[in-house]
């Protein structure tokens, strides 16, 4: 009974912090949201396909080098430095880029790349986690280590995994966001090769440092990577909401949206509010969809400066905006 209980905690603590993350990520996401139904396609794939696959072949790959070696500490170094990141960061980069392919007026910018990157590292996370908190959490303590296993897995190496993978995110939206061939084709490879080599740069150093002084300097490396992300990820929302100011402003002169309108658009602050206020009123649903399709149009429209027509952007931006005018006079603001 008590091993029944062990694995039901280890399933619980190993997803429900991800999925507390992943919301996380989708609240950043102020202006412009990713939908919902993509976002838990990549979390499954992340907890599924990725988890399971990277499982299979880490084990096959690790066999292989111990039967090369015949080393145990050459297979579980070659394991944690080299296999795993490359398979581990392939596997979660795949579901990205499935969606930076056939969804690309979905991955409208950096921020975007970050979001659907990180959610499916989180997937690939929670299942990774539930494994660790039971095999060397529960299984070899007991309650004590499961517990011991929790507080190491989500809240000292909880951010690892969306760390890793959101290079990749990045390269890819830099690729979808330039005209320029060398970066269409390098930033993707670039993002893929940092997400690896700091997958392996962390691997490496939790195996060589042990001891208890070692393995707080490691954490605290973890941890400032993470600070310098999150501040990119605040830069990233501050520039897309500077797009909503500058590409916004000519809609109210032409009449698609009212000045209160642009002005809450240009607000995650005044937005919130005009949701609640429509949640009471009920128009929650009309306003909800008209900021983020207000969002959507300054997106658009940006892309149409800087990449030109690309898959009919002007035809898209005549669409976001007779659906914005249709939803005006339902809006809270």
């Amino acid at each position: 009974m008590s091993d029944v209980l062990g694995v039901l905690l280890s399933i619980f603590f190993g997803f429900a912090p991800m999925l507390v993350f992943a919301y996380i990520i989708y609240w950043l996401d102020r202006y412009e949201k990713e939908p919902k139904i993509l976002l838990g396609v990549v979390f499954f794939w992340g907890a599924v396909i990725a988890a399971g696959g990277a499982f299979l072949l880490n084990t096959v790959l690790g066999l292989g080098v111990y039967i090369f070696t015949g080393s145990e500490l050459a297979t579980e170094f070659s394991t944690g430095s080299l296999i795993a990141p490359i398979v581990e960061e392939s596997l979660k980069g795949l579901a990205v880029f499935v969606v930076f392919l056939l969804f690309r007026r979905e991955f409208d910018s950096i921020l975007d790349g970050i979001v659907y990157a990180s959610i499916v590292a989180l997937g690939f996370a929670a299942t990774e986690n539930a494994y660790y908190i039971f095999s060397y959490g529960y299984a070899e303590e007991g309650f004590g280590g499961l517990v011991w296993m929790i507080f190491v897995r989500v809240f000292l190496v909880g951010w690892q995994h969306p760390f890793y993978t959101s290079f990749l995110g990045i390269g890819l939206a830099s690729a979808r966001l330039s005209r320029n061939v060398l970066v269409k084709l390098g930033a993707p490879l670039a993002g893929w090769l940092i997400a690896v080599f700091t997958h392996s740069m962390h691997n490496t150093l939790a195996s060589v440092f042990t001891e208890f002084g070692g393995f707080i300097a490691t954490t605290l490396l973890d941890w400032a990577g993470w600070l310098v992300m999150f501040l990119f990820v605040l830069w990233a929302i501050y520039r897309e909401q500077r797009w909503i100011v500058q590409y916004l402003r000519d809609e109210v002169a032409i009449g698609v949206i009212s000045p209160v309108q642009y002005r809450t658009a240009c607000s995650a602050w005044a937005q919130s509010a005009a949701r609640l206020s429509g949640l009471f009123s009920g128009s929650f649903s009309a306003t909800n969809r008209f900021y983020q399709l207000t969002a959507e149009l300054a997106h658009k429209k940006q892309q149409l400066a800087s990449l030109g027509e690309e898959s009919g952007n002007s035809t898209i931006i005549a669409g976001l905006r007779a659906e914005i005018a249709r939803l005006g006079p339902f809006v809270r603001v």
